[in-house]
């Protein structure tokens, strides 16, 4: 009878503790959001899925985003954004499901994804002669609001007028400000110089 016992207890206990993860330290949880949560660790973040394995290990360049049940980096659509800072400029772009860069950090800001489109701010340089005697280009940098799909492709310019901007991080210590905002999946309103809202279709 105690054979039968010990047998039992070793069937029972040897799983449980040969496939038990445990993740200690924790700052912080969030809720679960297409299968994955965000974990929060000596100020990097990771995903784990819904039985508790780590599936994107952590990282220091995911973003926060700001949602109704707090503040952590989260998948929509299948991406989560990415920062990326070079020369002291923050370049947006995003991840897929298994932390492999879905979409380049090129974007000057970006959202997150909500029904497969995002808005991004797409940064355009423009050639416009030639300093001879330094042999360099002069070249003016300018951002368009943009809708993008979940591969980066630009859908629709919000803006026709570029923001004329100066790539230095002394006037780009913060990323730019959005004059728009998603109404819902096909529409956008756009803010205007007068404080005005227009709204746009997104044509599929």
């Amino acid at each position: 009878m105690k054979k039968v016992i010990i047998m039992f207890t070793l069937l029972v206990v040897i799983p449980i503790s040969s496939f038990s993860q445990t993740i200690e330290n924790i700052d912080y949880i969030s809720p679960f959001n297409e299968g994955v949560a965000a974990i929060k660790k000596n100020n990097q973040w990771a995903f784990i899925n819904k039985v508790g394995d780590i599936v994107i290990n952590f990282r220091n360049d995911l973003v926060v985003t700001a949602s109704v049940n707090g503040n952590y980096p989260i998948f929509n659509s299948g991406r989560c954004l990415i920062v990326k800072k070079e020369n002291g400029i923050s370049y947006f772009g995003y991840i897929d499901s298994l932390g492999n860069t879905a979409i380049e950090p090129q974007f000057l800001n970006a959202t997150a994804f909500n029904n497969n489109v995002a808005t991004a701010l797409k940064l355009e340089k423009e050639e416009v002669g030639k300093n001879t005697a330094l042999n360099k280009g002069i070249v003016y940098y300018k951002y368009f609001e943009v809708v993008i799909d979940i591969n980066g492709t630009i859908k629709t310019y919000l803006t026709q007028k570029g923001v004329n901007i100066a790539l230095d991080r002394k006037f780009l210590r913060k990323p730019p400000k959005f004059l728009t905002k998603q109404l819902s999946n096909n529409l956008i309103a756009v803010k205007s110089d007068n404080g005005k809202w227009t709204i746009k279709k997104i044509i599929e």
